[in-house]
């Protein structure tokens, strides 16, 4: 299957990152898109962005960025119209839009996973949490914006977090359920599989900073950097994540006549009893996708676009990747991710991408009428580099992020570090 027009549904730096992508071989437009989004590629196709439905683009393929529409059932809409479409139907994508529901495939398909139960009343979840031996994870059962996330080795501080989702107080409807885990220890994983409904295609492996500062400190984040490849991650411990974790997640699904088409993403943490699954997202992540697809080097419209059909066959050889490193490095507004504050001027973005092997990803911007560009979302930009080798793609990538300017720009120092000095931290 070929594609030669694809619409991006999706507006920050996860669907910038897959024009850039999927532009390699065909005319993308990304709807509502963002304002780096335009132009023509170096092959020669254009990028344009325009807010439009969805429905109401002519393409060849449709693939869903973000999860609320997924969990809303975009991807069954377009289905019904007679489009082809790279994401899961509503069916699948309760995968991230219940954390319960999750956790439920997880145990029925022996998948392995942090102790866990959910609840939707306080007392029962204080005395789960008065067993544990901490420390402790509160989530939303919603979705959240990957805010949703508490880890604290303080029983205190979980009970008052419970308390306060539990309330509606802090995260509304979406943390009127939540799921208490017990935590997990070791290096963290990301790793995304294309599937087709009954088999998967893994891509690079990465690994994502989702604390707001330096040394993994502050709340979580949507992420505020990452970096691909890993070391010490081979093709042993893909094969192994595979065949324990998304394999039978993919197989469970089909057993119980969900026809998976889409981006299945696990988050792992790498414990002394080996690869543990920490979540499942039905979507490229953010901000791993800007550094897996920088170093792609295969046809990704075509192995999105024979997924999407139901046979990855064809194109399971389009999963390649370079062997040069990539990192990215996320500029976030000042107030994230509780409050951000919105609406100052940008300046520097250009003279960014200008840097040899930088792309400067936007995440969270708007052209006000007289064309000045300002924040307008808690992660501004995500600059992304390539290198030879992490430590380099990593010097890049923050000599790209200081040329970047606007008030207040909250930045993490120690994307990369421990990876580039050979250690998965």
């Amino acid at each position: 299957m070929t594609a030669h027009r694809v619409c991006i549904v999706g507006s920050g730096a996860r669907e910038h990152a897959l024009a850039l992508a999927l532009g390699r071989s065909a005319d993308v437009l990304v709807t509502p898109g963002n304002p780096g989004i335009r132009g023509k590629t170096a092959e020669g196709f254009t990028l344009t962005s325009e807010d439009r439905p969805a429905p109401l683009v002519e393409a060849d393929l449709y693939v869903i960025g973000p999860e609320a529409p997924l969990v809303d059932g975009m991807a069954d809409d377009l289905r019904a119209s007679g489009c082809l479409v790279f994401g899961p139907g509503r069916d699948g994508a309760r995968l991230e839009g219940s954390k319960m529901a999750m956790k439920q495939l997880c145990s029925e398909a022996g998948i392995p996973t942090a102790r866990w139960a959910a609840f939707d009343e306080l007392w029962p979840a204080v005395r789960f949490l008065r067993a544990l031996p901490g420390p402790y994870v509160v989530k939303t059962d919603g979705l959240a914006a990957g805010k949703g996330v508490l880890v604290t080795p303080d029983v205190e501080e979980a009970i008052s977090d419970v308390t306060a989702k539990l309330s509606g107080s802090s995260f509304g409807a979406a943390g009127e359920r939540v799921v208490i885990e017990e935590a997990m220890s070791g290096p963290e994983l990301s790793l995304f599989a294309v599937c087709d409904g009954r088999r998967s295609v893994p891509l690079a492996p990465a690994q994502d900073y989702k604390r707001v500062g330096d040394g993994d400190t502050g709340p979580n984040t949507g992420g505020m950097g990452a970096c691909s490849p890993l070391p010490g991650v081979g093709e042993a411990l893909v094969d192994d994540v595979m065949d324990r974790i998304v394999s039978p997640a993919l197989s469970f699904l089909h057993r119980s006549g969900v026809d998976y088409r889409g981006l299945l993403y696990a988050g792992l943490m790498l414990t002394a009893d080996g690869p543990r699954l920490v979540e499942f997202n039905v979507r490229f992540g953010d901000p791993e996708t800007e550094v897996v697809l920088a170093r792609m080097s295969g046809d990704l419209t075509r192995l999105l676009a024979c997924a999407a059909e139901g046979d990855l066959r064809p194109a399971a050889g389009e999963a390649t990747f370079r062997d040069e490193a990539a990192v990215c490095v996320v500029a976030a507004a000042p107030g994230y991710p509780s409050a951000p504050v919105l609406g100052g001027p940008v300046s520097g973005v250009e003279r960014a991408g200008t840097l040899e092997g930088v792309t400067v990803f936007h995440a969270g911007t708007r052209l006000r009428d007289d064309g000045t560009l300002v924040t307008a979302g808690g992660r501004v930009l995500c600059v992304t580099a390539l290198g030879r080798d992490l430590a380099s793609a990593r010097e890049r990538a923050y000599e790209a992020v200081g040329l970047v300017e606007f008030e207040g720009k909250v930045v993490r120092h120690d994307i990369a570090e421990a990876a580039a000095k050979g250690e998965l931290g």
